[in-house]
């Protein structure tokens, strides 16, 4: 005979106590603090041994442990090794935000678990998403006609505007795609996700500021025309990751009203630069797109796993993506927008809208401007700094906020010498840089883009370039 009592007794630690609340509350808020008040020294890159030493602490235990345990081990062997994306020195890939106000929305929204997906279950959690995206697209430039929906971020936003670009112009198959050799691989991924891995592809050139090339596309184009086939997509890009450069949006977008093409922009890393009236003026066309994927975790600074995909005409999205089932709730729907799961492939989804929702309310949209202007501009100036250093190319000028450079020493291996720049740098841990290969040749790059990078770390961080470069060629003459 089943004990019920006894059932309840031992799964009692799932629902703590207020007292156990609040004790669980303060070592947290401790844990926090610490963490943001050692942000501004701790290194932006630390090697973690102790992952693997103490990695038994990792393991799950039949009865729990004291939080004060368990949070010292998150302290120790989350928080600490590896990447350190808060740092304002993390300068490496695109650097993803991590906003307080953010982590207190979904402190929020964990508690309350709204299922944010469907009207009828939580018509506030859907109206907040709803609230977001036509935000978003409003910032984008985006008409009133346009829909949207989060999702955990770029690779999963270009799926989604690949499918509906295949279902709206290219369903029985064999259209063309063109697009540059900086075009993310996550392209890639989602044509071959969605049935379009063997799409005929066409590699079009770049200048030399490493953008695409309209008069490359447009011969692309009407040679395949010529021949017969189909141009079905163009993917531009609003900053690649590579370089942060900007293709030239508005004269693609006229190649492909001309041909009936469907243009889709990848503005994951650069698009909400659009915020700032000097964004705007860099991406000027890119409102004219049909589909158009945003990563808010990027450039508007929040956790990880917050993308969003825009299509210029949103009935589209509900016709790829709209379905339900017989056990779903029927009541009549609220008048708070669609569903947000009849505009995506998810159904059960994180509440993540008000990661972006809560910021907005508590620090205003003029914040977000203030930052972004401010990126753009220590690209600019790491940029102009590097162009007085001797022996180092900076690059072309940045379009937004990534700098791609290399050393160029007066003898030697220039990419031997640069991977070993890379590493001591990395190895140094203070600054974190990555790198990337440009026709052969070995590049840095300085992504700036944390809510924390002001000018003194752009500063420190040309400085601790000289003294690596300094110190690499004193070891190689001793």
């Amino acid at each position: 005979m089943t004990d019920f009592e006894d059932l309840t007794r031992r799964a009692a630690p799932l629902e703590p106590d207020a007292a156990a609340r609040d004790r669980l509350f303060e070592l947290a808020r401790s844990h926090v603090a610490a963490f943001l008040e050692g942000l501004p020294d701790a290194p932006a890159f630390l090697a973690g041994p102790q992952v693997l030493v103490r990695r038994h602490e990792a393991d799950m235990p039949e009865a729990g442990r004291d939080a004060a345990e368990v949070l010292a081990y998150v302290r120790d062997c989350v928080d600490a090794p590896g990447l350190t994306a808060a740092s304002p020195r993390f300068m490496g890939y695109i650097p993803g935000g991590g906003l307080f106000h953010s982590a207190i929305a979904d402190l929020l929204a964990a508690t309350a678990n709204k299922y944010s997906a469907y009207v009828p279950a939580a018509p506030g959690a859907a109206l907040i998403e709803n609230v977001v995206v036509s935000w978003l697209a409003g910032a984008a430039g985006y008409p009133d006609t346009a829909a949207g929906v989060l999702c955990s971020g770029g690779s999963l936003a270009t799926l989604t505007a690949v499918v509906v670009a295949r279902d709206a112009r290219d369903k029985a198959g064999g259209g063309v795609v063109y697009a540059t050799r900086f075009t993310h691989h996550c392209v890639e991924k989602a044509l071959h996700i969605a049935g379009r891995g063997a799409a005929p592809r066409r590699m079009i050139e770049t200048d030399a500021r490493r953008r695409m090339s309209v008069e490359a596309l447009r011969q692309a184009i009407e040679r395949d025309l010529a021949e017969g086939l189909r141009p079905w997509l163009v993917v531009a890009s609003a900053g690649t990751t590579d370089t942060g450069s900007v293709d030239p949006l508005d004269a693609i977008a006229d190649l492909c009203a001309r041909h009936g093409i469907w243009l889709h922009v990848d503005g994951a890393y650069g698009g909400l630069f659009r915020l700032c009236p000097e964004g705007q003026a860099i991406l000027t066309g890119m409102e004219r797109a049909d589909s158009l994927v945003l990563d808010p975790h990027k450039t508007l600074f929040l956790p990880y796993g917050t993308g969003a995909v825009l299509v210029r005409d949103g009935r589209l999205l509900h016709a790829s993506f709209s379905a339900s089932a017989a056990y779903m709730m029927q009541s009549s729907e609220a008048d708070v927008g669609p569903s947000p799961s009849d505009l995506g492939p998810e159904l059960t989804r994180h509440f993540r809208a008000l990661r972006l929702w809560l910021p907005l309310q508590l620090a205003g949209v003029a914040a977000f401007r203030a930052a972004l202007t401010e990126k753009l501009a220590l690209a600019r100036r790491l940029h102009a700094r590097l162009s007085e250093l001797d022996g180092f190319d900076p690059g072309p000028p940045p379009d937004l906020s990534v700098v791609a450079f290399r050393y160029r020493p007066s003898s030697g291996d220039a990419n031997r010498f640069n991977e070993e720049l890379l590493a001591k740098l990395q190895d140094d841990g203070r600054f974190f840089l990555s790198g990337t290969r440009i026709d052969g040749d070995l590049y840095l790059r300085a992504a700036i883009l944390s809510f924390r990078t002001h000018v003194q770390h752009v500063d420190e961080l040309v400085d601790g370039l000289v003294q690596s470069v300094d110190a690499l060629q004193a070891t190689k003459r001793a």
